[in-house]
């Protein structure tokens, strides 16, 4: 247990320490920040730990603390709490306007664009006179707005007609009106769209905020660039574990229990080790085949590997071209003729090295038959690694698009998925091609 002796805290201290710190020490150790340390760590923290802080205070600490949250950062949080009675006991902490706006929000699901948007955002009529648009922008701002950046152009139904940045507003002539200043085809988002859509969709456009609308184009609120930077570590972090072969964890690693770190990788682990079961019962299927030429089972350590790393490199690199938005679902094809040249030109240079290393075992002496048995040897290993290498490449590559389609997250096409599945198809591929080259000397 990590205490503090000398009762005087920095932020600084507090970011050293917080994530060895239990959840019990997080709140010792935050009460002793300054109120104005502790609202800019607060706010600095993200909703897991403000939940988790949360839920360890008092009642009176509990109040505080939800009053200084926006809405969107509150219905994050409550959305993070178990616990049913204490969900509904925090929301009668906020004001009510605020506890309306959370109830909208949390409607919402939480990968969803409307569960990340936030409901106050500067708004204005078109027919209005830019000078008349300025003051009605700032009896807003005392709602504490996301930003001001941009101004949203709504008629009287909510919907949204355009956009206009505040830098333009004021520098137009102060007798124009909206109208003659906003952009009439702004770049937005549906309220139902997944978070790593819209988190494509900053990555390609130049803009701090991005309006948030329904079916009928009524607007529900902005999602700004600071809300996306989570979900783009979130997203990174949850197809980096799926593509290590496990489920994505729901804590960060320190704050995961042991129980959830097992159950996580548990299930990937039996399922992997259940599908190299195959690979044993296909070597003893070809047992035969190995008595006769003991040369053969050298090898298949180098034939086995030849085919996985490259469909990991395959997977990894079409799994993440997905997750940017490079590659769709159309694009099949091209992917497929790519990785078959690419593959190809692979095969062929480490078929050219499978065939020389092969051949230095021969003149070291390895082989015990004589330069008959060598070539076809060599031949069998070269051509083994070139149609595994294509092979592992194509498998790796299309079985992204493979589980997209049954709509499963790509990611998991991880390479330890991806090893085993080309090492069990590696072994029959490398035995049959010696059986066919070696056929006489097997026998």
């Amino acid at each position: 247990m990590i205490t503090n002796t000398n009762h005087s805290v920095t932020i600084d201290d507090l970011w050293e320490l917080w994530p060895s710190l239990s959840e019990d020490e997080r709140l010792e150790w935050f009460d002793q920040l300054s109120h104005d340390d502790a609202e800019d760590f607060f706010s600095s923290i993200t909703c897991e730990d403000q939940s988790a802080l949360i839920a360890a205070m008092t009642p009176h600490q509990q109040r505080q603390w939800m009053r200084i949250l926006a809405p969107d950062d509150a219905a994050d949080v409550l959305q993070l709490i178990d616990d049913e009675e204490m969900q509904r006991r925090l929301k009668t902490y906020l004001q009510d306007r605020v506890r309306n706006e959370v109830d909208a929000l949390m409607a919402y699901k939480e990968d969803e664009a409307g569960g990340l948007m936030s409901p106050r955002f500067a708004r204005i009529r078109p027919d209005m006179s830019i000078d008349e648009a300025i003051l009605y922008i700032r009896r807003q701002i005392r709602d504490e707005l996301e930003t001001i950046y941009y101004i949203y152009v709504l008629d009287h139904q909510q919907h949204l007609l355009g956009v206009v940045s505040f830098e333009d507003l004021i520098k137009a002539s102060g007798d124009k009106k909206v109208s003659d200043v906003m952009e009439t085809d702004p770049t937005k988002v549906t309220d139902d769209m997944d978070q790593e859509s819209v988190a494509l969709i900053f990555a390609r456009e130049d803009h701090f905020a991005l309006p948030v609308v329904d079916a009928d184009n009524v607007m529900k609120g902005i999602i700004t660039i600071d809300d996306i930077v989570d979900v783009v570590n979130d997203e990174a972090t949850e197809d980096f574990q799926k593509m290590g072969g496990m489920a994505a964890l729901d804590n960060d690693y320190l704050q995961s229990s042991y129980g959830e770190m097992y159950k996580k990788r548990i299930v990937w682990l039996i399922a992997l080790f259940c599908c190299t079961i195959f690979t044993t019962r296909v070597m003893d299927y070809y047992s035969n085949a190995i008595e006769s030429a003991v040369i053969l089972s050298v090898f298949v350590p180098l034939i086995m590997a030849s085919g996985g790393n490259t469909g990991s490199q395959a997977a990894t690199l079409i799994t993440r071209a997905m997750a940017l938005g490079e590659i769709r679902q159309r694009d099949v094809l091209r992917v497929f003729k790519r990785e078959f040249i690419v593959s190809g030109c692979l095969g062929l240079t480490l078929g050219v090295i499978a065939f020389l290393v092969a051949t230095g075992f021969y003149l070291m002496g390895t082989f015990p038959a004589g330069d008959g048995i060598y070539l076809r040897l060599c031949l069998t290993i070269a051509i083994s690694v070139l149609i595994l290498v294509i092979y592992g490449s194509l498998v790796g590559s299309m079985l992204p698009f493979l589980l997209r389609l049954c709509h499963v997250d790509p990611a998991s096409a991880s390479a330890p998925f991806v090893t085993t599945i080309v090492d069990v198809s590696s072994i029959i591929i490398y035995f049959t091609i010696a059986l066919m080259l070696l056929k006489v000397f097997l026998l």
